[in-house]
């Protein structure tokens, strides 16, 4: 690329690792492996057809939504776009109902109706999962819109990707959020590609400002690194309770599968996807941290490893044993009465 079109150097404040107790940071371990090993047997489940539509992995990603819900309390709420079963899985939804919705059953939270990109749980706060690209943000600005109204001192966690980050109606919610100083945290998880496009391609300046316009604080994170995203979520979310209104943290982070199942990918190389498994993986990255410290043997953490693969099993089985929805469900869920 030519020297004139290369990005200025980003001048962000560096999010300090934040100090977690051996009981934190195994928990911080498992939650990821959780999501890791959910992905790996829906990628399965996916490729042996047991899976239909789309299907968008969060393979990579995993300490962003790990991080960044270790700063959340009960009645905070979570809203994303359609790579969502890592948040569903963080937000402490039963897997097994997870899988039946990717599979299509009756024991997924939508009853199978909804598939990989429509779930949601009111109990766990959790509201979607939008295959619209974008169509998260405004409606996440209204949730912190509804905390603020009902003074509860709930906030809104509004996760969006480097691609949505470029449509019009971000930056309506931007606007309104700081206007009436919500208490709304966006999380832009920034994995460089969106569907396909290098981010270097298809948008202008860094993410972390785009609300410099607003008056919007913005920070970039090492969304590989599980601590520093905890640390700064932390930080920021304690400013937002306080009554400052949004802020915006952009997490580099990166997907090591296409987009969805049905991409190949081919816009990156090889050689690329594994300088960052052997460089950045967020889960290897925290066990050498475990081990390095004696926080842990290698034998505690296969004996979670097998702990984790059981419940991603009995998931998967009860995926496939859950029947399908009665075809009058097509009626339900229409329309609510008031």
């Amino acid at each position: 690329m030519a020297a004139s079109r290369r990005r200025p150097k980003a001048q962000t404040e560096s999010a300090p690792k934040q100090a977690a107790s051996a009981e934190e940071m195994i928990k911080f371990y498992r939650e990821m492996l959780l999501i890791r090993r959910f992905e790996e047997k829906a990628g399965q489940l996916y490729g042996m057809g047991l899976i239909g539509g789309f299907c968008h992995l969060y393979i990579g990603q995993e300490a962003v939504v790990v991080g960044v819900q270790a700063a959340l309390k009960d009645g905070d709420d979570v809203i994303t776009s359609y790579r969502d079963h890592g948040h569903m899985l963080a937000c402490g939804m039963d897997p097994k109902g997870v899988m039946a919705e990717l599979t299509g059953r009756r024991g997924g939270y939508s009853k199978g109706k909804g598939g990989s990109m429509h779930m949601f749980s009111r109990e766990k706060n959790f509201y979607g999962g939008h295959g619209i690209v974008g169509a998260q943000v405004p409606l996440g600005t209204g949730l912190a819109f509804a905390h603020k109204y009902n003074k509860d001192d709930g906030l809104s966690a509004v996760y969006s990707g480097d691609g949505a980050i470029n449509q019009g109606q971000v930056y309506e919610s931007f606007n309104m959020a700081a206007l009436w100083k919500l208490p709304v945290l966006y999380v832009i998880e920034n994995n460089k590609y969106a569907m396909g496009t290098s981010q270097e391609r298809a948008a202008a300046g860094e993410l972390y400002q785009r609300g410099s316009a607003y008056g919007i604080p913005g920070h970039q994170v090492n969304g590989m690194d599980v601590l520093e995203v905890r640390a700064a979520a932390e930080k920021w979310v304690e400013y937002i309770r306080a009554g400052n209104g949004p802020v915006i943290l952009e997490m580099k982070t990166y997907r090591y599968r296409g987009h969805s199942m049905s991409d190949p990918a081919k816009y990156r190389t090889k050689e690329e996807v594994e300088k960052m498994r052997s460089e950045s993986d967020p889960i290897d990255n925290l066990k050498r941290t475990l081990l390095d410290g004696a926080y842990v043997t290698e034998d505690q953490l296969k004996d979670i490893d097998r702990e984790v693969k059981a419940v991603v099993t009995e998931a998967a089985e009860f995926s496939q044993q859950s029947p399908e929805p009665d075809p009058a469900e097509l009626w339900t869920d229409v329309l609510v009465e008031a």
